[in-house]
């Protein structure tokens, strides 16, 4: 059998895309023949499952994917298994010289490279990394202690000063042909069906097939339709949940199918040196989520450990089984949570200030340990990223960095008179308060006729005495430090 022909592999991840993909872009220049691989990697140490919205989403972003590839020349290869024997694997089938790929920040997904890394060197290939799913890396941007920044509007006021990201690079017309193994047979591929990423018995995923156009022809697809629209108005759209006021570009940006650095510079062309302020407030969220990779980067274990750890000691209280299913299956009795968690299992996204409310409720009112949300998030939503979905929820909780002060906790029935007064949004999700006036909908239970619809699990009132009761408990036991009263403020 003939040697095999030096090639390069590109390592696909979180950058699920041909444009501004500088791992893809760096193979197109070296000119040889191209092993474009996606790795389902649910082995190695520390890698945490996809949840199903997650997996759902994958499925046809991968395809997608391959099609993009197979017009630009070139082909899509799937494998299962550990990433670091997989690699191995194909590099011996392919005769591999270059090993490129687009960085993680994630303390599993560094410590897997690193090794990988230090084995192609081992073995004469030359493993190179990128910038393209951040515009600022975590290590870039440092107090001036050289630490890590813990509180948001430093940090990015700190990202902003250090200059414009770079331009994205355009997608290439055309890919180098597929390495062959053996210089004969093309490196075999598993198919998506046999990866079973998508549900059966019962197929829950209609909602998300009616709401969500994965892959990256429908990440630029959103964010065009963002600038003709919602981003002239984000200010204040962002905030009502019954009108399209937000990007939706989260799932796209998590899967990588566009990249922040497009989003950036799009924002910039279609409005000129900061034309609205609203574009402002937009990139700030951007911002937030580059926070949440920071805190990631810094705590590997955000997902499962408190930031803060004095909320080691906090008494949180396991909600029943009726209290936490009525949670997560949008039968609170609270309209807005309601709407928001039926939201989340039908199209596997929830509007933002429906979050924070959702999130509070179960944290503060049900006084559950914030990671059960975390994790029924990260199974449900189809942006759940390792970042951005740990460190919101240890924001509305209190116990993360730049947290939500303990005595603040999202009233819903506040929250929804303010910003779904006509009470659009909780009839478009909770049918059996449809009928209701816009004064009546918001608090359902103080109607004589309300049918098929739950009274509330718990008092607001007194739920969120107990919390306030037992965040303060917390503060207390802090040594030299005394309990303060505090406002009670409900959002």
């Amino acid at each position: 059998m003939a040697s095999p022909v030096a090639s390069s592999i590109v390592w696909l991840r979180d950058d699920l895309r041909l444009d501004d993909n500088p791992a893809l872009s760096h193979a197109v220049e070296l000119g040889l023949p191209l092993t474009v691989v996606y790795i389902l990697d649910e082995e190695s140490p520390g890698i945490r499952p996809l949840g199903g919205a997650a997996r759902w989403w994958l499925h046809h972003s991968l395809t997608a994917l391959a099609g993009a590839l197979a017009e630009a020349g070139s082909a899509l290869i799937l494998r299962r298994g550990p990433a670091s024997r997989v690699i191995r694997d194909l590099a011996a089938e392919t005769g591999a010289k270059h090993l490129l790929w687009n960085r993680r920040y994630g303390g599993p997904e560094r410590s897997l490279d690193a090794d990988i890394k230090a084995w192609a060197a081992e073995n004469g290939i030359e493993a190179a990394s990128f910038q393209a799913n951040l515009l600022f890396e975590p290590w870039t941007i440092t107090t001036g202690s050289g630490g890590p920044y813990k509180v948001f509007t430093p940090y990015w006021r700190a990202c902003t000063a250090s200059g414009e990201p770079r331009p994205p690079v355009d997608a290439p017309a055309t890919l180098p042909s597929p390495a062959a193994a053996g210089s004969k047979n093309p490196a075999g591929s598993d198919t998506l069906a046999e990866w079973s990423l998508l549900p059966v018995l019962p197929d829950w995923s209609g909602g998300l097939a009616a709401t969500w156009e994965p892959g990256e022809a429908g990440a630029h697809n959103r964010l065009e339709d963002f600038l003709d629209g919602p981003a002239q108005e984000y200010g204040t759209g962002r905030d009502i949940p019954g009108v399209e006021g937000t990007s939706r570009l989260s799932p796209h940006l998590r899967f990588g199918e566009i990249s922040p650095f497009r989003v950036w510079h799009e924002l910039r062309r279609h409005f000129p040196r900061e034309a609205t302020p609203d574009v402002g407030i937009f990139r700030s969220e951007l911002g937030w989520r580059e926070f949440c990779w920071q805190l990631l980067y810094a705590n590997p274990r955000l997902a499962t450990r408190n930031y803060r750890p004095d909320f080691d000691r906090f008494e949180w209280q396991q909600p029943t089984a009726a209290e936490l299913g009525a949670w997560q299956q949008g039968r609170t009795g609270y309209p807005l949570v309601d709407a928001g968690m039926r939201q989340l299992w039908q199209t596997g996204w929830m509007h933002n200030r429906v979050r924070m409310a959702a999130a509070s409720f179960l944290v503060k009112n049900l006084l559950a340990d914030w990671r059960l949300g975390e994790a029924w998030f990260w199974d449900t939503l189809v942006d759940a990223d390792a970042a951005s979905n740990p460190a919101n929820w240890q924001w509305v909780a209190g116990s993360g960095a730049d947290a939500s002060p303990y005595f603040r906790i999202f009233n819903p029935v506040t929250q929804s008179k303010k910003f779904d007064a006509e009470g659009r949004y909780l009839r478009e999700f909770i049918p059996e308060i449809a009928h209701m006036d816009r004064r009546a909908i918001h608090e359902p239970w103080k109607e004589p006729d309300v049918q098929g619809y739950p009274a509330p699990v718990v008092g607001l009132r007194e739920s969120r005495e107990r919390a306030l009761a037992t965040y303060q408990k917390l503060r207390a036991d802090e040594p030299g430090r005394e309990a303060p009263g505090g406002p009670e403020i409900s959002g």
